[in-house]
């Protein structure tokens, strides 16, 4: 096999993980697309958005706190709130990229999406993660996004309220199915357990995406107590 076609083998075989994930993450970008008609967004300006922010959660919120005119510090900070997650992400799967060079790791961390960092913690456990197969990862994702995003802007008409015929429930069936697949037991249970409870609980009695981040820290510091707990070993 010659180089070029291991190449195309290798963004093929990323193409193929990912593709189950974009036929989930496509309602998901048309119902984005149709908030952002409501919202008076022309397509053009849908599209530029997730090609440009290409981060479902913060664009959802982006939306939902959207103003005439924007109030860009706001946008931006909640944004930056939602997304902080990637941090760890990044953290996590920077460790992973010993077959990348500097540009390609710093390529891989802008097109990081919950998708595309789980199916490739998964590749990771599997064998040696090359810049190849995860580009295949990253084209089609990108682009089921980005057009889905601008279907759901000139269909948003037609649509209406995606929650009338259950498209909204999309976002979260997707982070069930990331979730189901790093499920460990028990262990894994309690970290949910925490970072709901915290999440929840910030919800109810703070206002804006707070939640968000203390679901993310409430979860991270049940895993350190819990991984802490396991390294111990009696002599």
């Amino acid at each position: 096999m010659t180089k070029w076609n291991e190449a195309l083998a290798d963004i093929a075989a990323g193409a193929r993980r990912i593709a189950p994930l974009i036929v989930a993450v496509i309602p998901i970008g048309m119902v984005y697309g149709a908030v952002a008609a409501t919202k008076g967004l022309s397509p053009l300006e849908t599209v530029l958005m997730s090609a440009l922010v290409f981060a479902g959660g913060s664009q959802f919120v982006a939306l939902d706190i959207w103003t005439h005119p924007a109030s860009w510090v706001s946008l931006g900070f909640a944004a930056l709130l939602v997304n902080v997650r990637h941090v760890l992400m990044s953290a996590s799967l920077g460790t992973k990229l010993q077959a990348f060079s500097g540009p390609q790791k710093v390529f891989s961390m802008l097109f990081l999406a919950d998708e595309i960092w789980a199916m490739s913690e998964f590749r990771a456990r599997e064998t040696v993660l090359k810049p190849l197969w995860y580009l295949g990862l990253v084209l089609p994702f990108y682009s089921a996004w980005v057009l889905s995003g601008l279907a759901g802007s000139l269909l948003g008409a037609f649509i209406g309220d995606p929650a009338l015929i259950g498209l909204d429930f999309a976002f979260p069936a997707v982070f069930i199915v990331l979730v189901t697949g790093f499920w460990k037991g028990s262990e894994t249970g309690l970290v949910l357990l925490a970072s709901a409870t915290c999440a929840l609980t910030v919800h109810h009695f703070v206002p804006g995406v707070w939640y968000i981040a203390a679901g993310a820290l409430g979860g991270l510091v049940v895993a350190a107590l819990i991984g802490g707990e396991s390294e111990e070993v009696p002599a």
